[in-house]
């Protein structure tokens, strides 16, 4: 069943639909903007209103039993120190002690470091006729920046991140089966590097948070405990590189079909900042938060019961015309007061800082070296996840 009689049909898994949803969702938001899915029984908002709504209001909209469909179907539970897959007050405390690392000033720091990784990926590709925006450069950068940050040895990182990546694949038409996500699985991996840095401490999150003093929930001063830390590390590591990874992808594929676009960067680089904010709008590299309802909730004169699973389309709301006219339209000078690419309120994106740092440096970095290209379709391949939308392959042809 649906809502109403609209015969649109939306699955998070599909393929088909995953390739472009923005005609699918912009028929959520004209004939069923609350949305009802029969085969794995969950809602849909996808109004720009409704979306920011349900991620503002955290208690009705819970995260405590994951954000990922999957997770919450599956009543798994969730490990500790698991901070996007928290509510308060554990939430509150976790996020206490890494908002302290990802402030706007000490993420601008880093830059003269971003700006090297991203010449010495992009530097060997000068004149060589082309370049991949994912192998050569998304990959590359957002793996070697978090993995600065968090200290884990660079010859580690990339084997970690392909780690990453293969946990995130999906088969078509399927939900995830959910693993042992935080026990035996991805972040197991870190117990290593956890060890090693208990033994020999160094300027890195992941010294601060072995090191940390904090009072929890109870009163009781206290440090993370070993699970906290590989949880935190854990999800660190796979945030930021996937979510910046996917953006970088998005830069190189919208501004290829938006060539007029691009030559507006080209011409004026101060408007870099702006375009990576109507990136994030247009393309938003995590499309889709699914919440637990945690008591009934009325939508679009309708009632949500308790115990519902809902996707928040935030993809979907960054195109409402009602919040951002003509909003199928790219444009890199468009005002934006906020989108909801980073979620909003209490769950806003931790790296969001660091995100908009790499993805404006990425591409005046690209732009510095090649003002033009074109993709080459018969060699890319979009990635299939529940987490986040892109591209897998992006090469692009260069003149």
């Amino acid at each position: 069943m649906t809502t109403t009689d609209s015969d649109v049909y939306y699955d998070p898994y599909d393929f088909d639909i995953d390739s472009d949803p923005y005609p699918i969702w912009k028929r959520l938001r004209e004939e069923t903007p609350l949305y009802y899915n029969d085969k794995y029984q969950f809602y849909a908002l996808s109004r720009f209103d409704d979306v920011e709504r349900g991620l503002v209001d955290w208690r009705t909209y819970s995260s405590a039993r994951g954000t990922l469909l999957e997770l919450i179907k599956s009543d798994f539970e969730i490990p500790p120190g698991s901070i996007i897959f928290e509510d308060p007050p554990g939430h509150n405390l976790h996020r206490g002690l890494l908002s302290r690392v990802f402030t706007p000033r000490k993420m601008n720091a880093i830059e003269p470091k971003v700006r090297e990784f991203c010449a010495r990926s992009l530097d060997p590709l000068v004149g060589s006729g082309g370049f991949d925006f994912i192998s050569d450069l998304g990959a590359q950068m957002p793996m070697r920046t978090i993995g600065m940050l968090l200290g884990i040895p660079e010859q580690d990182q990339e084997e970690i991140r392909d780690r990453i990546d293969e946990g995130l694949r999906l088969e078509d038409g399927k939900m995830p089966e959910v693993g042992t996500f935080g026990r035996d699985g991805q972040a197991s991996s870190f117990d290593a590097y956890i060890d090693w840095r208990a033994q020999h401490p160094s300027d890195d999150l992941m010294t601060e948070l072995l090191h940390a003093e904090f009072k929890d929930e109870t009163g009781t001063t206290r440090r993370l405990s070993r699970p906290e830390v590989i949880n935190i590390v854990n999800l660190l590591a796979a945030a930021g590189n996937e979510t910046t990874t996917r953006l970088i992808g998005w830069t190189g594929k919208v501004l290829a079909d938006h060539p007029d676009e691009r030559a507006r960067l080209v011409a004026n680089r101060n408007l870099v900042p702006n375009a990576i904010e109507e990136l994030l709008r247009f393309e938003s590299p995590s499309p889709v938060q699914a919440r637990h309802v945690t008591e009934d909730v009325e939508h679009q004169g309708q009632v949500i019961p308790a115990g519902s699973a809902i996707l928040l389309l935030n993809g979907s709301a960054n195109r409402d015309d009602r919040k951002f006219p003509d909003g199928d339209r790219f444009d890199v000078t468009r005002k934006i007061d906020h989108h909801l690419a980073f979620g909003y309120g209490l769950h806003f994106c931790l790296g969001a800082a660091l995100a908009r740092l790499e993805g404006r440096i990425a591409l005046d970095e690209v732009l510095q070296r090649f003002p033009t290209w074109d993709v080459d379709w018969e060699h890319a391949t979009q990635a299939r996840t529940s987490t986040v939308r892109g591209w897998e392959r992006l090469p692009v042809l260069v003149p």
